[in-house]
């Protein structure tokens, strides 16, 4: 097996298409842009730590994508979180939220403290390490807040205004198909929410002027949570087979762990959207009633996952999925953002950096 770092020309050559072609980025402005000067980030090893090329490159992009879940939830929290659930000014949005569970409130709040506990820990751990953590705060308050009054009126890295939320995680983990295996597209559980741009937050005081607008915001807040934690479900379980270091391992299965924690419960709540129509400027959005009469792949309360096929010649079995090369890897995790619409408003410049830094890790291999 190939070791990540070694002299393999090919691979070297490979990667080093990848810096400073295929991405646009080269390897000079990721140095000024983005790490500390001399940083051993993306040296094959450094002399005063045990982790690989590979290690360093996996817990950099799950650093990435931690920052940027911590960004979006913070936002989930400003607006429908515990700490502001008796405001008045946010009671429509939240209302609409306490439709999905009578408690989103505090698990909005809980999933963003747990975000934010995961961006501190990989910092500090690739610090103790000897390797400066990438940071994307030249382009953290590019975006402009809700405008609703009471939200900190700084910027931010992601969008929640205009999104095109995929919500075939929804059938996929309701079917005996295995899209590692080459299973077809899944359909759709609320297809206008993959059509045209929807907000997930009210962008406005006007926003929650209407019950019926407001509770169609909750209701795509909903199935997007589901759609950003199946993500890092998913890429926590893929990344892991490339990770060389135990420790390392121990701490992408760990927080993989509480990944998957967090989709369980959005996967549970999001089938509680209230049965509505909604004219928004981006596109008439539907939601109907999942918990009565509908089919298996639809059914609100089949929230485990199927069995399926895994290795061939054995048995299904109930599993995470997916988890293969080519589909919510790296660089499928980051397309995937970048679909939802979380960076418009961001320069083409973020979208390089993250699929430069995703195509890194998915380079990684585990070293014997």
């Amino acid at each position: 097996m190939e070791k990540s770092g070694t002299g393999n020309k090919q691979g070297t050559a490979r990667r080093s298409f990848l810096k400073k072609g295929a991405l646009g980025i080269g390897a000079a402005a990721i140095g000024a842009g983005f790490l500390a000067k001399g940083s051993p980030a993306f040296a094959q090893e450094h002399e005063g730590g045990s982790l690989s090329k590979g290690d360093v490159d996996i817990l950099q992009l799950l650093l990435a994508a931690e920052i940027i879940e911590t960004d979006l939830w913070k936002q989930y929290r400003e607006l429908g979180g515990v700490e502001v659930a008796n405001n008045p000014t946010f009671q429509p949005y939240v209302n609409g939220l306490l439709q999905l569970d009578g408690d989103m409130p505090q698990y909005i709040s809980d999933n963003t403290d747990d975000e934010i506990s995961h961006v501190a820990f990989l910092r500090a751990y690739l610090k103790s390490k000897g390797h400066e953590p990438i940071n994307l705060d030249k382009f953290a308050h590019n975006l402009a807040p809700s405008s609703v009054p009471g939200v900190p009126q700084t910027g931010r890295l992601t969008n929640l205004k205009q999104l095109k939320v995929d919500t075939s995680w929804w059938t996929r983990y309701r079917s005996k198909e295995n899209v590692d295996l080459g299973a077809p597209a899944f359909p759709q559980a609320v297809p206008s929410l993959n059509e045209g741009q929807h907000p997930a937050i009210p962008a406005t005081l006007a926003d929650l002027s209407d019950a019926n607008h407001a509770q169609a915001i909750a209701n795509t807040a909903g199935f997007h949570f589901g759609f950003i934690e199946q993500a890092g479900t998913s890429l926590y379980a893929t990344l892991s087979q490339r990770v060389s270091n135990p420790e390392v391992l121990r701490i992408t299965i760990s927080i993989g762990g509480a990944e998957i924690m967090h989709f369980q419960v959005w996967h549970d709540k999001a089938g509680n959207a209230v049965a509505l129509t909604d004219n928004q400027p981006g596109g008439t959005l539907t939601f109907v009633n999942l918990a009565q009469g509908q089919p298996e792949s639809l059914q609100a309360n089949l929230i485990m996952p199927e069995p399926t096929d895994f290795i061939k010649g054995l048995p299904e079995v109930s599993i995470i999925r997916p988890t293969g090369a080519g589909q919510l890897d790296a660089t499928g995790a980051i397309k995937g953002f970048i679909e939802d619409g979380l960076f418009i408003g961001q320069p083409k410049e973020l979208q390089q950096f993250l699929l430069n830094l995703a195509a890194e890790a998915d380079e990684a291999r585990r070293e014997s």
